[in-house]
């Protein structure tokens, strides 16, 4: 089976289950072919933990989901060694994000200390316990929700740790006939645990590299650096995006590309995957009077096409 076939298979499954947002369903299928790690942001109920499972099932990932409350520890994520008796030594006990997929559910509702315990592990695969410094398993994804800010009991993500984020993603509410196949249809927690797995590790690896290798034109490198540039200028936003960030772009930019059966990057890809990949990023300035969301798309209209 091809990168095409085994691509149009992911989003066929996925669509079964999300029914109703095949631009989500999509944008979630980007960011892990780009290797990056996943926010989903929405009120409870709208299905941001049925998509996460969904994804990791679909993608045939090892997956550990923990429940992020306020009273969990830093060790309860990463492991804890253990005296044990019989060895007369301390043997070490790897946690759940020791797994190729971290599903952390509501991830700011634990404190900003548990949080930061994310940091080593999203950018570079590997955890320091105890002075030693253990390599996770790769693929490595951490696929995150989380409430509003607005609710009760939230800590919001610090920059450095949005900024871990290749994209943030948003469900909203289905629409009247997406919310009738939703009533009528199977219990989605059910559907979801009998998906199977429509990649190896291997053929995920080999889809990353074949994103990496999707190319990307001088003009279309100008579109993007303008684009950077443009959010620098202080006219739309309080502080540009990185150098990181940019690199992300790209990368999702390249992932969009690949999903919608091209060798090249098309400034159509940029514009479609700005939005989710640098709005959390970033803050607009007070006189804007809108949203990241909709200040990134007020710039992308501004800036001129190559």
């Amino acid at each position: 089976m091809d990168a095409q076939a085994k691509i149009k298979a992911l989003l066929t499954q996925l669509n079964t289950v999300i029914v109703g947002k095949p631009a989500q369903v999509s944008d979630g299928v980007a960011c892990l072919l780009a290797g990056g790690h996943l926010l989903i942001e929405d009120a409870p109920g709208v299905g941001k933990t049925t998509l996460a499972h969904a994804l990791s099932r679909s993608f045939g990932l090892q997956f550990s989901r923990v429940q992020f409350t306020a009273d969990l520890m830093p060790s309860d994520l990463s492991g804890v060694s253990i005296y044990d008796r019989n060895q007369n030594a301390f043997v070490f006990h790897p946690g759940p994000m020791f797994a190729q997929v971290l599903l952390a559910d509501e991830i700011n509702r634990a404190s900003p200390k548990t949080q930061s315990a994310l940091l080593e592990a999203m950018e570079e695969r590997q955890v320091t316990i105890e002075g030693e410094t253990r390599p996770l398993p790769l693929p490595f994804f951490v696929i995150a929700t989380q409430n509003p800010q607005e609710q009760l009991g939230t800590h919001p993500l610090p920059e450095s740790q949005l900024d871990r984020f290749l994209m943030r993603i948003s469900l909203g509410y289905p629409d009247r006939a997406a919310e009738r196949e939703l009533l009528a249809g199977r219990e989605r927690r059910e559907m979801v645990e009998q998906l199977p797995g429509l990649l190896t590790a291997q053929e995920l690896k080999a889809l990353q590299q074949q994103v990496l290798a999707i190319h990307a034109a001088p003009p279309l490198l100008d579109y993007l650096q303008d684009l950077m540039a443009a959010t620098r200028n202080g006219r739309w936003f309080v502080q540009g995006l990185s150098p990181r960030a940019g690199l992300a772009v790209l990368r999702a930019a390249k992932a969009q590309a690949l999903i919608s059966g091209r060798d090249y990057v098309a400034p159509d890809d940029v514009q479609a995957i700005l939005p989710q990949t640098t709005a959390h990023r970033l803050v607009p300035v007070a006189s804007a009077g809108r949203g990241p969301l909709e200040q990134v798309r007020a710039m992308l209209d501004a800036v001129p096409l190559p």
